[in-house]
């Protein structure tokens, strides 16, 4: 019997969405009945065997995105859950996961700490933990059975000037599209069970 997936998401400039249509038409190229829609369109996640959430970090996981997965943490928790998060920096660590939680890096963006035993303010915000453990917190119901972080597209002429602020500023983004392909829909084939 095929599984019944739900991949929503969150975004600020278009381009999680087009991760969350690519994580879509791998599950359904694998045999799944699969539905993408924004955060804001779903009311109700009866009918799914697995729940896919997604949004770009840009201070923070996106708002709509952990207020999504508080809302709905109660029918969440008796579901199967995936989270991923499209991000321009990340930090690798030996964390092998974050609160007991499988965590899937995109390697083409996970960087090693300049020095592993004192990591910079910056190392430290784009931890996975760091990125990850306020969405737990919020919604303690919540077990996502994996979480991937991939790299994002940073195209300035597409976001907010709060958001265009802090990429350019705080994390001083350089322009482009960093998502890695392969990784998304290899993330995606290994959440089918």
């Amino acid at each position: 019997m095929a599984q019944n997936v739900l991949v929503v998401y969150g975004t600020s400039s278009g381009s999680t969405a087009e991760v969350a249509q690519t994580i879509a038409q791998e599950l359904q190229a694998a045999g799944a009945v699969v539905e993408t829609r924004p955060l804001a369109q779903v009311t109700d996640l009866a009918a799914y065997d697995l729940v896919i959430i997604g949004a770009p970090m840009i201070l923070g996981w996106q708002r709509s995105a952990t207020n999504f997965v508080a809302k709905h943490q109660q029918a969440l928790s008796g579901k199967r859950v995936a989270l991923f998060m499209t991000c321009y920096s990340l930090t690798k660590a030996d964390e092998g996961g974050v609160m007991g939680i499988p965590v899937v890096l995109d390697p083409a963006r996970a960087t090693a700490p300049k020095n592993p035993a004192h990591l910079s303010r910056t190392e430290k915000y784009a931890l996975p933990s760091a990125y990850l453990g306020p969405v737990l917190k919020k919604a303690p119901q919540v077990k996502p059975v994996s979480v991937a972080f991939f790299g994002g597209k940073v195209d300035y002429s597409k976001l907010n000037p709060l958001a265009w602020l802090f990429v350019k500023l705080a994390i001083r983004a350089k322009a482009g599209d960093f998502r890695n392909w392969e990784a998304i829909k290899a993330w995606a084939r290994g959440l089918l069970v």
